[in-house]
């Protein structure tokens, strides 16, 4: 093969496009450079209603369109002319043997099969948006980028619309070219997957991510970063619509994404507010009133909710916002909020408001991976409720202790292990995470509970008459003392333990009630 000039001339285009945004406008500037304009179906016909002269693809195939359009360009001499080498004496003569003319330029974007699955079309439809002549020419073309340009993308008309291209954008739009259809049929492997119930875990996982933002940097300034979208995503933080603030950093959106996460287990509870951190809950509550339920969160550990992140439940109302503008807040996630908030957060340059619309449903189903080195954790989400509580103590819980003990459980489910949450009337009173063995944290719960109480003036701890959740069995006594220690008067863990007999013994002893759930919530 011989050195491929750098720049080469557009002499024939083929176009077939879905989207038909600026394919008027490139058609016109191609032909003002002398480009035969070769094109199918409904891209004829709206290059034509402009004025241009576009020849059939069924005249250069000599063979008409079929099958209710599933068959126009799946021929020879449209791929003979996508894929010869052009220097190669051997594709030259059979070129020239089959009367096949080169193709220097198609521009293809693919039948809308996502949107259409997005608007809930039945399985007919959806199988019918299924494209096929499309990828075999974004393909054909991207492989023979050496002489071939492909465009799937309505914004890379400029590249080519001078009537010329060069060997780097022919190989920038070659690799765009392949992530496309790598995407499309990702999808649509996807799709069959959920509509036809295959396995939980196929023997292969395909996955379609689009980039949106690229980020001023990761955990850390030294980290690059973006954030890619996930294709068919349920309402997230991705769909999220920012009212006001600069860009969301990393942190942002991962500590938006836990506060979602948890907010969104009391989408039909009372007023509710998250407040976290390090995409740990820092205090959480529910009240009359989003304000009330505010201030409750906040007052749980007013120390880590500087520079904290907020979700609530509600439309976010003028008090509520008030209250928040009163110390640092990196972002405020809330379904909606009316006019009088947006304002007094107005003055809030660098407060980031993300509007989610309706909160995610927390017993959705779906996977979750985590990137180790050499391949990926898959999982089921951790969609779990315990059902019936299981009394395993002599004492039965009250009504208001089991109340709080599915609170505080809530809100262990969405705090790192090993995880303590106290929990009271409706608010965390402390909570202990991420610590390496359950007593240590046990016992910086009970701290913390102590330490905002002293903060607040109160007399006593919120802890005294609390009920304390556990995300895994105690594996000792100890834990549960230091609970009894701090105060709590029931106990929500799963149970499990070898040792269950003595924690349960110990539980009885001091008094306590306790719930088995039969249910573990690691979270790392």
């Amino acid at each position: 093969m011989t050195s491929i000039p750098n720049t080469l001339p557009i002499r024939r285009a083929l176009l077939s496009v879905s989207d038909k945004t600026g394919i008027v406008d490139l058609g016109k500037a191609l032909a003002s450079h002398g480009v035969e304009l070769v094109s199918t179906g409904g891209t004829a016909t709206a290059l034509r209603a402009a004025g241009l002269e576009v020849r059939d693809v069924s005249e250069l195939t000599g063979f008409p369109e079929m099958m209710d359009g599933r068959v126009k360009t799946l021929h020879p001499m449209v791929h003979g002319g996508l894929l010869a080498v052009r220097d190669d004496a051997g594709h030259a003569a059979s070129m020239a043997e089959h009367k096949i003319g080169a193709i220097d330029l198609v521009i293809v974007n693919l039948y809308p099969f996502e949107a259409t699955v997005a608007k809930g079309a039945d399985r007919d439809t959806v199988i019918e948006n299924i494209d096929i002549g499309g990828p075999s020419m974004v393909r054909s073309a991207a492989k023979n980028h050496a002489y071939v340009a492909i465009v799937t993308d309505p914004a890379d008309y400029a590249l080519v619309s001078g009537g010329t291209t060069t060997l780097d954008d022919r190989k920038k739009l070659a690799a765009k070219a392949f992530a496309t259809t790598a995407a499309y049929d990702s999808a649509i492997a996807t799709w069959f997957g959920t509509v036809d119930q295959a396995e939980e875990f196929p023997a292969t996982l395909p996955i379609t991510l689009k980039r949106g933002d690229t980020l001023r940097y990761g955990e850390n300034p030294h980290q690059s970063a973006a954030f890619y979208t996930a294709t068919g995503s349920v309402r997230g933080i991705g769909q999220a619509r920012q009212l006001q603030g600069k860009a969301l950093s990393y942190n942002n959106l991962n500590d938006a994404d836990a506060a979602l996460e948890l907010i969104a287990e009391f989408r039909d509870a009372e007023p509710s507010v998250v407040i976290v951190k390090h995409a740990n809950p820092c205090g959480v509550a529910t009240g009359a009133t989003l304000a009330e339920a505010y201030a409750a969160a906040f007052a749980c550990d007013t120390v880590s909710a500087f520079g904290g992140i907020i979700a609530v439940n509600r439309t976010l109302d003028a008090e509520t916002a008030r209250q928040i503008t009163g110390i640092f807040t990196e972002v405020v996630v809330a379904p909606d909020a009316d006019e009088d908030a947006v304002a007094l957060f107005a003055a809030k340059k660098n407060l980031r408001l993300l509007l989610t619309g309706d909160l995610p449903d927390p017993a959705r189903l779906g996977l979750t991976a985590k990137s180790i080195a050499g391949g990926w954790l898959v999982q089921g989400r951790d969609n779990g409720t315990p059902g019936e509580l299981k009394v395993v103590t002599k004492r039965q819980p009250t009504p208001q202790e089991l109340i709080d003990c599915r609170f505080a459980w809530t809100v262990a489910k969405h705090t790192k292990s090993n995880a303590i949450v106290y929990a009271k009337d409706g608010s965390t009173a402390g909570i202990g995470a991420g610590q390496m063995n359950r007593l240590e944290s046990a016992r910086i719960a009970a701290w913390k509970a102590k330490d905002a109480a002293d903060k607040a003036g109160w007399s006593t701890p919120r802890t005294i008459g609390s009920a304390v959740a556990s995300d895994a069995f105690f594996p000792f006594a100890d834990g549960l003392l230091a609970a009894v220690e701090a105060g709590a008067t029931a106990v929500i863990q799963p149970g499990g333990s070898i040792r269950d007999a003595d924690v349960i013994a110990a539980a009885d002893e001091a008094g306590l009630a306790m719930v088995f759930t039969g249910m573990r919530h690691f979270r790392h």
